[in-house]
C-alpha cells in the first residue's frame, strides 16, 4: 500500500513540475503581448485595443495566481498553518475578480466619451497587434491542452484566455471593418463588448471565491445531500452537527456526528471507513472527521449547528 503511494506522488510531483514549467512559459508570453498590446493601443489611438490589453492582463494575472496555487499546494503543513497554504489560491482569485470588475468600469467609462466624438483610430497597427494577441492566445490554450479538466484552477486560467482569443478576434473584425469603412464607432462598442465579458467572468470568479472564504458548502456537496447518503448506511440512526467546505476549488473537508441505533451490528470503526468510502465515492471528499456517538445525544434531530457568536 505504503509503495504504491510514494510511486503516485513521484508521478504527482513530476506532472507538477510539468505544469509549473507550461505557467512560466504562459506567464511570459502574455506580459509580452500585454506589452505590445498597451504600445499598440496607444498608438493606433484603438481603446479596442487597450481593452483586449486589459483582458491580457487579467490573463497573466491568473495564471500567475493558478500558478502560485499549484506551487503552494506542494509546501507542507505547518503547526500554524494546519491546512498548507491551499487558500491562497482562492484568496488570489478574490483580488483578481475585484481588480477586474474596476478595469472593465474604466473601459466603459473611456467608451462612453468616445461614442459621444468617436476619435480617428489607424487600423493598420490594430490589426497587426490583434493578430500577435490572437496567436500568442492559441498557442496557450493549445499548450494547457487536457490539463484543465484536472482543476478549477487551471480551468479559470484557461478560460481567461479563451476569451482573450475570441476579444483578439473581435478587434481583427474591428480593425478590418475601420480599414474598409472608416466607422470609427466600431472601436468604442467593441471595447464595451469586450469589457462586458471581462465583467462577467471577474463577477463569477469573484462569487465563487467569496463563497469558499465564507465556508460555503461546495456545490455538488451541500449538507442535505451529504446526511442523506449518510443516514441510508445500515446501523445509522441519525445525522448532526455536520460541516461541509472547501478549502480551495478541489479539496474538501467534512466533520460531522453520526448517532448509530443501539443494536447497531458494526464497530463504530467499521462504520467509519464505510462512511469515508460513500462520501469518496459520490462527492469526493477525502479529509473527514467523524464523531460516531450511540443515540441519545442532546443535538439529535438537528443536521446543522447553530452555535451562538461569542
Amino acid at each position: 500500500m505504503d509503495h504504491a503511494h510514494h510511486h503516485h506522488d513521484g508521478e504527482e510531483n513530476g506532472h507538477q513540475h510539468r505544469l509549473q514549467g507550461k505557467f512560466r512559459f504562459a506567464i511570459l508570453l502574455t506580459i509580452f503581448v500585454l506589452g505590445i498590446e498597451i504600445v499598440g493601443g496607444i498608438l493606433s489611438n484603438s481603446l479596442a485595443l487597450l481593452s483586449d490589453a486589459a483582458h491580457v492582463f487579467s490573463d497573466s494575472l491568473s495564471l500567475i495566481m493558478s500558478w502560485l496555487a499549484i506551487y503552494l499546494s506542494t509546501r507542507p503543513a505547518t503547526s500554524s498553518r494546519t491546512y498548507g497554504y491551499h487558500r491562497t489560491e482562492v484568496f488570489a482569485a478574490l483580488i483578481n475578480g475585484v481588480s477586474l470588475i474596476a478595469i472593465s468600469g474604466w473601459i466603459f467609462y473611456e467608451a462612453v466619451h468616445r461614442f459621444i466624438e468617436p476619435e480617428p483610430v489607424k487600423s493598420k497597427e490594430m490589426l497587426v497587434v490583434a493578430i500577435i494577441g490572437f496567436i500568442a492566445n492559441m498557442l496557450i490554450v493549445w499548450l494547457f491542452h487536457g490539463e484543465s479538466h484536472k482543476s478549477l484552477n487551471v480551468r479559470s486560467a484557461v478560460l481567461h484566455v479563451i476569451g482573450d482569443a475570441l476579444a483578439s478576434v473581435g478587434v481583427i473584425v474591428g480593425g478590418v471593418v475601420i480599414y474598409w469603412t472608416s466607422w470609427f464607432i466600431v472601436d468604442p462598442i467593441l471595447s464595451c463588448g469586450i469589457s462586458l465579458i471581462i465583467l462577467i467572468g471577474a463577477g463569477r470568479v469573484t462569487r465563487e471565491a467569496v463563497h469558499i472564504l465564507l465556508e460555503g458548502s461546495p456545490k455538488h456537496a451541500d449538507a442535505q445531500k451529504v446526511a442523506a447518503c449518510i443516514s441510508a448506511i445500515d446501523s445509522v440512526k441519525d445525522v448532526h452537527d455536520m460541516h461541509i467546505w472547501s478549502l480551495c476549488s478541489n479539496y474538501l473537508v467534512l466533520s460531522t456526528h453520526v448517532a448509530i441505533t443501539e443494536d447497531a451490528s458494526k464497530s463504530p470503526h467499521e462504520l467509519r471507513q464505510e462512511i469515508n468510502n460513500e462520501l469518496q465515492a459520490q462527492f469526493g471528499i477525502f479529509h473527514t472527521t467523524i464523531q460516531i456517538e450511540r443515540a441519545g445525544c442532546p443535538h439529535e434531530g438537528q443536521l446543522l449547528c447553530n452555535a451562538p457568536h461569542h
